[in-house]
C-alpha cells in the first residue's frame, strides 16, 4: 500500500499533536512495510526528501505571509499534489482548512479517510462567524471522504448522532516515561515535587485563566509553570493579569519530548484543562510520564482517566486541590495511568488499529471494483 498523509505542518514535529502524531505513525507504518508519504510546509525545519524512511513531500505554505488563509492554501497545495500521485489510501487529519477543497480529492484513484479531530466550532477562541464556518467545515467534512476516524468514544458518539455517520474509534497514543532524570530540572531551577504545572495551547477553552485564578487563591508560592506558546493575544492577556504573581512562570513552547516528560514526572500537580472534545494528546503524554493529573471536568477527560484524577470546575477546586493534594500519597493513580497506556494507548497499539482500518478499507474497495 501506498498511503498520504495530509492536513498537519509536517515532520518531524515542530508544532503540535497531529504532527506529533504524524511523526509516530508514518515511522511506524514504514518499520510494518508501508510506503508513506508525509506533507511538510515547505517552511518546514526539516528540508531533506526522506526521513526516517518516510517521503516527504514540500507545498507551499503562506501562513507566514497571510495568517488563517495561509493555512487554506497549504491545504490546497497539498490536495493539488497528491492527485497526481498514486495513493492507494489518503489519511487527512482534521478538516478546519482542508475540507473546502474536498471535492478536489483524488477519490477515482485513492480511498480517502478523515481523522475527525475534535468539535473545532465549540472552541472560544473563534468568533461567532468562524465557528459558524467551522461547523460548515465539519459537515463537508462528512460528505468529502470515504471513511471517518474519531480519537473519542465522545467524538464517535456525536458524528453518530449528529450526521447518522459511522467512524472507527482509534485513540492518540503515547510511550509509557521509563526513565526519569532529575538534572533536567536544573535549566528551570526546580526542585523534585515542589512544584505545579500546565502544558497547553494558551485558549480560553483549555481553562488556564480557570487554573491560574486558582493557583492564586490558594496563596501557595510554589512555582506554577505555563508550558505553551505565549505570544498570543490571549497569552499577554494572561501574562498581564498574572504578571505580580512571580510564581507563576510563563517559559514558552518546549518540543523536547524527554524534557516535557521529566517536568510532568517531577511535578506535584499537573493540570489538565482541556475542554473542546477529542484524546488530547498532552492528556496521554501526561499520563504516560507518571504525572499525577488534575482535569477539566467533561466526558472525554473522564472517559480516559475514569478515577485515576482529580477533577476541577471552578478555580476554587483548583486552590483545594493545591492546598490539599500530594503526589506521594496518590501514586496508585499515577500507576494506574501509566498501565492504561501499556496496554490501550500504546502507540504500538494504536499503529497496529490504524494500519488494520487500511488493509480494512483497501480491502473492502478492491472487492467493489472487482464486483
Amino acid at each position: 500500500m501506498k498511503i498520504g498523509i495530509i492536513g498537519t505542518r509536517g515532520i518531524p514535529n515542530n508544532y503540535g499533536g497531529f504532527e506529533q502524531f504524524a511523526e509516530y505513525l508514518a515511522e511506524g507504518l514504514v518499520k510494518r512495510g508501508i510506503e508513506v508519504t508525509v506533507y511538510n510546509s515547505h517552511n518546514h525545519p526539516f528540508q531533506e526528501q526522506v526521513w526516517r524512511g518516510v517521503d516527504i513531500v514540500h507545498c507551499y505554505d503562506p501562513e507566514d505571509k497571510y495568517g488563517t488563509i495561509g493555512q487554506f492554501i497549504y491545504d490546497l497545495n497539498c490536495i493539488i499534489d497528491s492527485r497526481k500521485r498514486n495513493f492507494d489510501i489518503i489519511l487527512q487529519l482534521g478538516y478546519t482548512s482542508s475540507t473546502v477543497w474536498g471535492w478536489l480529492l483524488p477519490f477515482r484513484k485513492s480511498i480517502v479517510t478523515t481523522n475527525m479531530d475534535g468539535l473545532e466550532w465549540v472552541r472560544t477562541k473563534y468568533s461567532k462567524p468562524v465557528r459558524k464556518f467551522l461547523k460548515f467545515a465539519e459537515y463537508l467534512a462528512t460528505k468529502f471522504s470515504n471513511h471517518w476516524i474519531s480519537d473519542s468514544i465522545g467524538i464517535q458518539e456525536y458524528l453518530e448522532k449528529e450526521y447518522k455517520l459511522q467512524s472507527v474509534y482509534i485513540p492518540y497514543g503515547a510511550f509509557a516515561f521509563e526513565n526519569p532524570d532529575v538534572s533536567a530540572l536544573e535549566k528551570y531551577q526546580l526542585s523534585p515535587f515542589q512544584y505545579n504545572m500546565l502544558i497547553a495551547r494558551l485558549e480560553p477553552e483549555n481553562n488556564i485563566e480557570t487554573i491560574l485564578d486558582g493557583v492564586v487563591e490558594s496563596k501557595i508560592d510554589k512555582p506554577f509553570l505555563v508550558v505553551g506558546k505565549h505570544e498570543t493575544s490571549f497569552g499577554r492577556y494572561l501574562k498581564d493579569k498574572f504578571k505580580d504573581y512571580p510564581h507563576i512562570q510563563f517559559i514558552g513552547g518546549i518540543f523536547d519530548i524527554n524534557v516535557l516528560n521529566n517536568l510532568r514526572y517531577y511535578s506535584n500537580l499537573y493540570f489538565h484543562g482541556h475542554s473542546a472534545g477529542g484524546t488530547n494528546p498532552s492528556l496521554l503524554e501526561a499520563m504516560a510520564s507518571g504525572a499525577l493529573i488534575c482535569a477539566h471536568q467533561n466526558t472525554f477527560n473522564g472517559a480516559i482517566l475514569e478515577k485515576d484524577a482529580f477533577y476541577f470546575k471552578e478555580s476554587g477546586e483548583v486552590s483545594a486541590a493545591l492546598q490539599n493534594v500530594q503526589k506521594s500519597e496518590h501514586l496508585t493513580k499515577t500507576e494506574a495511568n501509566v498501565e492504561k497506556i501499556r496496554k490501550i494507548y500504546s502507540w504500538e497499539i494504536i499503529i497496529e488499529q490504524y494500519l488494520n482500518h487500511f488493509l480494512e478499507i483497501y480491502k473492502k474497495d478492491k472487492v467493489l471494483h472487482n464486483a
